[in-house]
């Protein structure tokens, strides 16, 4: 059984309304927006077929106000993609970089996990830290303890490295092997820790760094 949603019922006015004013003004001033937004639409789903731009145009509004709107259409799409069978499985390192790809760009470092379940289809991908240019400070508790709130046996850890080159530091190493005595504690296994950057990526269980008998 899902927990109650108290919005479960609301109207896609409603939904709209709370969106356009981010709490930050009164219903009832946003809602003949609202109601011109619907009614240039036509109908709800035309939202993933327009942009903010052109929504802005026809409607009158300003562009950056309508893009918790669009911020959300976009979380909703990507919710779909995780849904069901729909969701990546993860065979190798290569399946795992693919998921991270975007890291790849990132300006700052940053440290993800791709949580898996049983048949190693991908549950979730949780952003755990956002660094700095000179790194982050990792703490494995943190780690390990999302992998137990998401009830995920396995998982795997990722992290860029902004500079571009993907070659793991000392650090990267140590971490790996602290994971997984971590992760053996509570019957979680790490399966590979992914560093990406620009350059391409790297798998330190396939370069036998930190992973026992790799």
């Amino acid at each position: 059984m899902h927990p109650e949603n108290p919005l479960h019922s609301a109207s896609d006015a409603d939904l709209l309304t709370i969106l356009l004013g981010a709490g930050n003004s009164p219903p009832d001033q946003d809602a003949p927006t609202v109601q011109h937004i619907l009614d240039y639409l036509g109908h709800l789903p035309a939202l993933t077929q327009i942009s903010a731009a052109r929504l802005a145009q026809m409607t009158g509004q300003d562009e950056a106000r309508l893009m918790p709107i669009f911020a959300a259409v976009e979380l909703g799409k990507r919710l779909y993609h995780f849904s069901s069978d729909e969701r990546p499985v993860i065979r190798g390192a290569e399946d795992a970089a693919r998921v991270i790809a975007d890291m790849a760009q990132l300006p700052q470092e940053q440290v993800r996990l791709i949580l898996l379940d049983v048949h190693n289809r991908v549950i979730a991908v949780p952003t755990l830290y956002i660094g700095t240019l000179h790194g982050v400070v990792i703490r494995v508790a943190e780690i390990v303890r999302e992998a137990v709130m998401r009830n995920s046996p396995a998982f795997i850890l990722a992290h860029n490295h902004p500079s571009g080159d993907p070659a793991p530091s000392p650090e990267d190493i140590e971490l790996t092997r602290m994971v997984i005595a971590a992760g053996k504690l509570l019957d979680i296994q790490l399966l590979d820790h992914i560093i990406i950057s620009q350059r391409g990526w790297l798998s330190l269980k396939q370069q036998g760094l930190g992973f026992p008998n790799a």
